[in-house]
């Protein structure tokens, strides 16, 4: 049955790539990356990868934009400043640009696995009649 409430919505099926690929977006150029669910709404909804604000207003219903934050417990984004502070503090390792930046793509490649790994089984995600817990698939 389709709606233009969201609350009937049960599950969000996302891709992996787009929850970890939109969180690290949003950290890197903080750019309003969100998995937005397009209506009408049915219990089983697939969310994708947006760029909010991007677009032309929206009919009524709008879409339902869910922050990628919303869907994980995952570690803080690998700062290169943090990473050059540890390379630099690191007795057997001398500091050149080359290893800083092998070692912050090795703390990025890491954060993208630990993200996978985080991701809920069930989140809280915001609705224009509140919040709404639902269940999340993860695809790919």
């Amino acid at each position: 049955m389709q709606s233009d409430d969201p609350t009937v919505i049960r599950v969000l099926a996302i891709h992996t790539d787009d929850i970890v690929s939109a969180l690290e977006a949003n950290a890197r150029r903080d750019v309003g990356a969100v998995l937005r669910v397009t209506p009408p709404f049915t219990g089983r909804m697939r969310a994708r990868i947006h760029l909010a604000g991007r677009e032309s207003p929206y009919g009524d219903p709008a879409p339902l934009h869910v922050e990628p934050e919303r869907l994980v417990d995952a570690p803080a984004f690998p700062d290169p400043d943090t990473t050059e502070d540890e390379l630099r503090a690191d007795p057997d390792a001398s500091y050149s640009s080359e290893r800083h930046r092998e070692r912050h793509e090795a703390a990025v490649a890491a954060w993208r696995r630990a993200v996978r790994d985080a991701i809920r089984d069930r989140a809280t995600i915001e609705t224009l009649q509140g919040p709404h817990e639902v269940e999340v698939r993860r695809l790919g």
